[in-house]
């Protein structure tokens, strides 16, 4: 299947969320798992915007909780697409809390996701691919390209260790 070459801007999502009693903790801190919650689902946006598909998350690389955000922040979560592999796509999220009452705005935290774009059956199907234009967006793809080598490696690792593992486990029963 032929698809023209995509953006990263093409794939742009801006979400934008205000922190609710619900959200935090005791501490008055947004909880990470809404946080998370809120990531996955503005990196499955950019995802579908890319590949005009359902996608779904195949992996998680990284967030980085960089500093706390509080009861009444306004958070921001840019996400948009990284890289285009064969069935998969990275996709990056920025996370920038804005305290209303003091005007301060940080980066909190940043989170790389990997999805896959499937079919009607739940199956794998080749992603559009993508062209980077800009300094940054050349960057952030081979930024990308360097996760994936990493996750790949990792996987194998802990399947050989799965297999030392359970060879040993054969022999002892």
């Amino acid at each position: 299947m032929s698809y023209p070459l995509r953006k990263p801007s093409d794939s742009a999502v801006v979400m934008t969320q205000l922190v609710l009693p619900d959200d935090t903790n005791q501490l008055g801190n947004l909880m990470g798992g809404r946080l998370m919650h809120w990531i996955d689902i503005a990196a499955a946006l950019a995802a579908m915007k890319h590949t005009n598909r359902v996608c779904v998350t195949a992996s998680v690389d990284e967030i980085a909780f960089l500093e706390p955000i509080r009861l009444g922040h306004i958070v921001t979560l840019h996400a948009c697409v990284n890289r285009a592999f064969t069935t998969s796509i990275e996709v990056g999220v920025k996370i920038i809390r804005q305290d209303p009452l003091n005007a301060t705005t940080a980066v909190s935290s940043r989170a790389y996701l990997t999805f896959v774009a499937i079919d009607q059956y739940g199956k794998p199907i080749p992603v559009p691919p993508l062209t980077a234009e800009t300094d940054e967006e050349k960057r952030r793809f081979e930024m990308a390209g360097l996760r994936r080598e990493q996750r790949l490696k990792n996987r194998e690792q802990l399947k050989e260790v799965q297999r030392r593992h359970g060879s040993e486990k054969a022999k002892t029963a």
